[in-house]
């Protein structure tokens, strides 16, 4: 059977195209139910770990506040952690740490999910990959969710806490999950690209020379897209670029590699 021949016999009607979406969606929803089952456990270990950028972010900005001489000798630099602004944000800020460990334990599942749904749209021999795809998609998140975690907020929140010196900084426990949980999401998405350039190369849409003569102009769009995931400061955005740009240039090796773009002679 022929390439065409065997995708043509894999396609399904629109309707039960949205009956398999469903049934991933909800094996995806029972991973991150079960996932957050698990995480209840963690919880309150979780949350003081999530905060510790915060705080360790405190202690350094006073240290250059007082090196830079805005601080006075006896003078203490505000910057509170904790504030509630409704009876229900301690609950809230519990089940959203729930919720945000248990989307790491599912993830596994649900980037499995995700490639079963589609992998009807590959070749037999390409679906073989679905398997190793969940788990550089699930490792690759891990990584860029980690990086933002351990790496990027550690520098910068000091520089978050000391851009108008002797500021208060007063922050509800909502607001700054909130934002760790959203800029954490959008680098551990970013760091998917490889696996992104590996599908377009898959259905010949891109291959390794594409990919080369179009950098310049991926290094602007990368510098935007970080502009757009991250708060509006230099710092972050770099810290979100630089590592985007190296993984396009592991992407030119994975379409180097699996591309099946034809390309005319000469």
């Amino acid at each position: 059977m022929s390439e065409q021949d065997e995708l043509e016999a894999s396609r399904m009607p629109l309707l039960d195209h949205l009956k398999e979406l469903r049934d991933r969606l909800v094996r995806s929803a029972i991973g991150l139910a079960l996932g957050m089952v698990v995480s209840i456990v963690f919880v309150q270990d979780l949350i003081v770990e999530l905060r510790r950028p915060f705080d360790e972010g405190c202690i350094e900005a006073e240290r250059q506040l007082r090196e830079a001489g805005y601080l006075k000798e006896g003078a203490r630099f505000v910057c509170e952690l904790g504030i509630v602004s409704s009876p229900f944000e301690a609950m809230y800020t519990w089940l959203w740490t729930a919720f945000l460990a248990g989307m790491m334990f599912a993830m596994p599942v649900i980037a499995f999910q995700l490639w079963q749904f589609i992998a009807p749209g590959l070749l037999k021999s390409e679906r073989r990959m679905v398997y190793p795809l969940t788990f550089g998609s699930t490792v690759l998140f891990a990584m860029g969710a980690a990086f933002c975690f351990y790496v990027l907020l550690p520098f910068a929140m000091p520089m978050f806490f000391t851009i108008i010196p002797n500021l208060a900084t007063n922050l509800s426990i909502r607001g700054y999950l909130s934002g760790i949980a959203t800029m954490m999401l959008a680098f551990g998405t970013c760091f998917q690209l490889p696996v992104v350039v590996w599908f377009l190369a898959r259905l010949g849409l891109i291959d390794h020379r594409d990919m080369l003569t179009g950098f310049r102009y991926a290094v602007v769009v990368i510098f935007i897209v970080a502009a757009l995931l991250t708060p509006p400061d230099p710092v972050t955005q770099t810290a979100l670029a630089i590592p985007l740009i190296v993984l396009y240039g592991l992407g030119i090796g994975v379409a180097w590699m699996s591309s099946t773009k034809e390309r005319l002679p000469g």
